[in-house]
């Protein structure tokens, strides 16, 4: 008997690792192959593929940042030119450009009609031997001009001016006449627009805002002196009733008729 169950012991021993190593090769191949998902990393980094199997879990893709150039302020040719298309005889923009490296706005050229220059005001004249005459200041368009012409509504003869000029006197205008201004070049002229005609409105003088000040001042100095007499009436009138309160307390006639 015990022979017998030393030979089982020893038959078990001798049957277990192959049946272990059976077991362990039946998992293996029945799970599915592991496999990693393809990972596309962006946002300020370049494209980096990870879609292949990595068995080692160890590896780690590299990820390469991008590079960024810092752009750079003031340089030349990125800044504009120091250039108003409003003031009057003013150096061409292209020569502050050859000289300093800016940038000048887009202009169209001779070959094709300017575009319609911007009325700035319709200013009138206050002083001098022009008083009451109106002046009209305008901006240059963004094309090549040769001259500027002035058409007023209802008026003679057109007023023309020179590629330089942002201003020019029309003489006397009634309220709400109109003037127009043009640019010219060889290729035409430009056409009316809302912002290159405008109607005369008269401004309100120096004098009429005096005026109104005062009046409205002395009405104001006006309520605040009645205010003031209407309290110290009543004051008074407080006052006076006190007075008379206290003198009639103190008459003996006044106390014979309380006690009666």
């Amino acid at each position: 008997m015990g022979s017998l169950c030393g030979n089982l012991a020893v038959l078990l021993l001798f049957l277990s690792p192959l049946m272990h190593s059976h077991l362990f090769a039946r998992a293996s191949t029945s799970s599915p192959p592991t496999t990693r998902k393809e990972i596309i990393i962006m946002n300020d980094f370049t494209l980096v593929n990870t879609s292949t199997d990595y068995d080692d879990y160890s590896i780690i893709p590299e990820v390469v940042p991008s590079v960024k150039h810092p752009r750079l302020h003031n340089e030349p040719g990125t800044t504009a030119c120091n250039y108003n298309s409003c003031l009057e005889n003013q150096e061409p923009c292209e020569m502050i450009k050859a000289r300093e490296g800016c940038l000048c706005p887009g202009r169209s050229g001779e070959d094709r009609p300017p575009h319609a220059p911007r009325i700035q005001a319709l200013q009138p004249i206050t002083t001098g031997e022009s008083a009451g005459k109106v002046e009209v200041q305008w901006c240059a368009p963004d094309s090549d001009v040769s001259s500027y012409k002035v058409i007023v509504e209802g008026g003679g003869s057109d007023l023309e001016f020179g590629n330089g000029a942002r201003r020019g006197m029309v003489g006397y205008l009634e309220v709400g006449t109109k003037v127009c201004v043009e640019a010219i070049n060889k290729a035409g002229h430009s056409g009316y627009s809302d912002f290159s005609c405008k109607r005369y409105e008269r401004p309100e003088s120096l004098e009429l805002k005096l005026l109104a000040g005062v009046i409205g001042g002395g009405i104001v100095l006006i309520l605040l002196l009645i205010i003031v007499a209407v309290v110290l009436c009543r004051r008074k009138m407080c006052q006076k009733a006190q007075r008379e309160s206290v003198s009639g307390l103190g008459n003996p006639s006044y106390k014979s008729e309380r006690a009666s």
